[in-house]
């Protein structure tokens, strides 16, 4: 089985009672929203690829105000097409973000398709990856240790 590390970061911001999502489809085509945030380039420092994806996705520019924590996940994937499944362990770093600058705006030709805020409250409402619910919890909990007691698996 092929083994895959993916490190990625996210950004959670928070103004007026909303927070800042991206909307990108699923495996299967359905949309869901997800955090501004992405994959890790090769010798990037994670502060700076926070910053370059949430203006990817969304049109800002943050100011990264605090690290919330590092959620991480094992999972074998079989994507369609391809002959072996991969071992998938993802690695997020998720920051707390404060929008300095920029406009709102989709993404154009990337991994997502829509950025809007979206109230707190209707967050568990909407077809959302399970990274917004562990960011959320990190940034009401504020872990000390960067974890959440009795996270979920994936």
């Amino acid at each position: 089985m092929r083994k895959k590390l993916r490190v990625a970061a996210y950004a959670v911001c928070v103004r007026d009672g909303q927070i800042l999502l991206a909307r990108s489809p699923a495996p299967d085509g359905t949309p869901e929203w997800v955090l501004p945030g992405g994959g890790m380039e090769h010798g990037e420092d994670p502060y700076d690829t926070v910053r370059r994806e949430v203006t990817e996705e969304t049109g800002y520019r943050i100011e990264v105000t605090g690290l919330l924590g590092v959620h991480s996940f094992q999972r074998t994937f079989r994507r369609e097409g391809l002959r072996r499944a991969a071992d998938h362990h993802g690695v997020r770093i998720v920051y707390e973000g404060r929008v300095v600058g920029g406009e709102l705006r989709n993404e154009i030709n990337g991994s997502t398709d829509l950025a809007a805020w979206q109230d707190l409250d209707a967050v568990p409402g909407l077809t959302r990856v399970r990274l917004v619910d562990v960011a959320l919890r990190l940034w009401r909990e504020r872990p000390a240790v960067g974890r959440l007691a009795e996270e979920p698996r994936e």
